[in-house]
């Protein structure tokens, strides 16, 4: 009776492969995840890329660096996808492999009999839409290496088709990515009606405006050192603190970060890298450490601290000055070197 429905279960049996089409965006970028649980980080390789480019053996995390095959890179909603894709073209098969028996059976009863059992099947076609690709990433960057083009949000450093590092190119977008994003905030108020709304939106591009001035010199600045085969090894964000990262800084070259900013300029500078560290921990709120490294008597402790448009925008100006002298100083140690 369910000949053709058993025959198909037999077929079905064990893995199978289904082909599934996954859209890139409006400008031919193609979404990625990074693999590692650590990161997960999103980003975009352009598809002509992707094809050409990249390998299959190995591609890199432009954030974190993690190295994978090429086909770990899948997105949760391209994964989503697939499941439902495979799923949708097993139901159709098991569909019309019953449409076929309940046909046959159909066929077999007598026309003219008292009793007639004729078999339908009801069953509809089974639609999985196409995801819709990520939005379009602004910050675009051309490896200087290999010329493969991909796309970020906020700071990221390796090339996904060859690992190369350009530290030095993406130290200066990802600063300017900031200031554009800061830019942005007074549009961004006259295009949201709820004046709450558009405030907490402002209040969180500023936060996120100083916390990616930190991180992208930290990653600018422990490239740079990485670069220093014999110095000490550094410590896992190090240079988030300026006290630990002139140490090692000093460690590797012989000179401080006093030889390149005032005093007044490094105060400053502290006062944002741990304003940024009360964010990212502590939900803004001051804490004794904070008062005791900074100095700063404006806040008691169980305050919280007020994050602004210029103080950022003068902690991007400050990060980028000091990210030039050390970049000058490792180049002048390359030139250096026979």
């Amino acid at each position: 009776m369910f000949d053709e429905l058993n025959r198909e279960l037999r077929r079905l049996n064990g893995p199978r492969g289904f082909s599934v089409s996954i859209p890139s965006d409006k400008e031919g970028y193609f979404d990625r995840e990074c693999p590692s649980q650590e990161c997960q980080f999103a980003f975009k390789v352009l598809e002509e890329d992707w094809k050409d480019k990249v390998r299959d053996d190995e591609v890199f995390c432009p954030f974190c660096g993690h190295c994978a095959r090429s086909d770990s890179w899948w997105t949760q909603a391209q994964l989503d996808q697939a499941k439902g894709a495979a799923v949708a073209e097993i139901e159709n098969r098991i569909g019309n492999a019953m449409r076929r028996d309940a046909l046959q059976w159909n066929r077999r009863q007598p026309r003219n009999g008292l009793v007639r059992v004729t078999m339908k099947v009801n069953s509809k076609p089974f639609h999985v839409p196409l995801p819709l690709a990520a939005e379009v990433m602004q910050l675009k960057v051309t490896c200087p290496s290999c010329e493969c083009r991909y796309a970020v949000i906020g700071a990221a450093f390796f090339c996904p088709a060859c690992g190369h590092n350009a530290a030095e190119q993406m130290f200066s977008q990802s600063l300017s990515a900031i200031v554009k994003s800061l830019d942005a905030i007074e549009v961004m108020r006259d295009n949201t009606s709820d004046r709450d709304t558009a405030e907490n939106m402002a209040r969180l591009l500023v936060e996120m405006g100083l916390q990616h001035a930190v991180m992208a010199f930290q990653r600018f600045a422990e490239t740079l050192y990485g670069r220093y085969t014999k110095a000490p090894r550094a410590r896992r964000n190090a240079f988030q603190s300026l006290h630990r990262g002139g140490e090692l800084w000093f460690a590797a070259t012989g000179h401080r970060f006093a030889d390149y900013m005032t005093t007044q300029e490094l105060e400053e500078m502290g006062r944002h890298f741990q304003q940024r560290h009360l964010v990212a921990h502590t939900q803004g709120i001051v804490d004794e450490e904070y008062i005791e490294r900074t100095g700063d008597r404006v806040y008691r402790v169980g305050q919280r601290v007020v994050v602004n448009e210029p103080s950022v925008r003068r902690c991007v100006a400050l990060v980028k000055k000091l990210g030039g002298c050390m970049a000058t100083e490792r180049a002048g140690t390359d030139q250096a070197t026979p």
